[in-house]
């Protein structure tokens, strides 16, 4: 019969694995990139992966050593500051950008791969044993929400800058 210790032990090696195959995926995605805003993009993204790596490796090294749930605080703010990263690069860049396919199919596996993320954090967060283990993943969960979100927005950027900066800017045509 397999303990709740071993189920939660489990969730966490996949956990880490997930998160060691998003960074070598960021990474090599990054070094294939056509553009400085994409390579910055992907690289911080690899950081992001490796720093919840990291957390769940923690995690892993106390549940095993049979201690609780440890109080690992939230992932960190990284996030929010790529999205501001982003913007102000796309900004500065302009339209002026052409994007290979390759890179848009980059893009695009990263968007399922962390939608991927997602719904394991999500279930892992519903069947989770102690309170700061359920709100851990739904943090985490929360970041690669974050994290689809900022590649959906690069793929639409890559896709068509002209159109990306119309939605974004919201442009006022009333011609006064």
């Amino acid at each position: 019969m397999v303990s709740e210790r071993d189920k939660t032990l489990e969730g966490l090696r996949i956990a880490v694995q997930m998160e060691i195959d998003g960074k070598e995926f960021y990474l090599k995605a990054s070094r294939a990139s056509s553009n400085e805003m994409g390579r910055k993009l992907l690289e911080s993204l690899s950081v992001e992966e490796d720093l919840h790596r990291q957390k769940f490796e923690q995690i892993y090294e106390a549940i095993q050593q049979k201690k609780d749930w440890p109080s690992v605080g939230p992932a960190s703010d990284f996030s929010q500051k790529l999205k501001t990263l982003f913007a102000q690069q796309a900004e500065e860049i302009g339209t002026g950008i052409k994007a290979a396919a390759t890179e848009l199919d980059a893009v695009s596996t990263a968007m399922d791969m962390e939608n991927k993320s997602y719904d394991f954090y999500k279930a892992r967060s519903k069947t989770a044993t102690y309170t700061a283990e359920k709100d851990f993943y739904e943090a985490v969960a929360a970041e690669e929400t974050l994290h689809h979100r900022l590649l959906r927005d690069y793929y639409e950027y890559l896709k068509d800058p002209v159109q990306w900066f119309t939605q974004k800017e919201h442009p006022l045509l009333d011609g006064g």
